[in-house]
């Protein structure tokens, strides 16, 4: 049995989703979260414990940086994935997107492959350390979007992730208002997330000599 149920996930996402919860999506989130749910309990995926903050905090906020994605991107990558924030939701919500996940920790890795095998997505697993994926990408493509949220050092890891942009793309930050000013430099949009203090997504465009 689901652990919330779908009119009430739909009703946790509508101020992320004011256009309304595209149809399936719910169904998918459902089963993402009993998922999470689950091995959250012996992995720390998350420190957010209660279902309907996980799908406001995670699932809600993702879904809404995923309707921020400019239209004809095809690939993204969402860069230390964590336990699929904002990756997964985003894949769920635009399956048109080519979605990569990047996560170096076996565990959440690990988690991350399970869902997307359960889910049924067409979603890659990175697990590795980015700037591995970086030195492959030089060979083959780079990525329209690189989304980072709530990573460690993530001042550090903007270089990593705007080396792995193609020439015109996207860096997206799910992050705060306050780190955006401290990065000092222009974004394309920053938007307020909804229900949060001072959470923004802010996208910088990404232009290689």
């Amino acid at each position: 049995m689901a652990t919330l149920s779908l009119e009430t996930l739909e009703s946790l996402l509508q101020p992320y989703l004011p256009a309304g919860v595209p149809a399936g999506v719910a169904e998918k989130l459902s089963e993402y979260l009993d998922l999470l749910l689950k091995w959250n309990a012996r992995t720390n995926l998350t420190a957010i414990r209660q279902p309907e903050e996980m799908v406001r905090r995670h699932f809600g906020e993702s879904l809404f940086a995923g309707g921020l994605v400019p239209e004809g991107a095809e690939t993204m990558l969402d860069l230390g994935s964590g336990g699929g924030f904002p990756g997964i939701p985003i894949q769920i919500l635009r399956p048109e997107i080519e979605v990569t996940l990047a996560e170096s920790q076996g565990k959440k890795a690990a988690f991350l492959r399970e869902a997307v095998r359960t889910l049924g997505l067409k979603t890659e697993v990175w697990a590795d350390r980015a700037e591995k994926l970086a030195e492959r990408e030089k060979r083959a493509r780079s990525f329209d979007v690189v989304a980072m949220r709530a990573v460690d050092k993530m001042q550090e890891m903007i270089p990593v992730a705007e080396g792995l942009v193609r020439s015109g793309g996207g860096l997206m930050l799910l992050t705060t208002s306050v780190q955006v000013e401290a990065l000092g430099r222009a974004a394309k949009f920053v938007s307020p997330l909804p229900g949060s203090v001072d959470g923004v997504v802010a996208l910088f465009h990404v232009e290689h000599a």
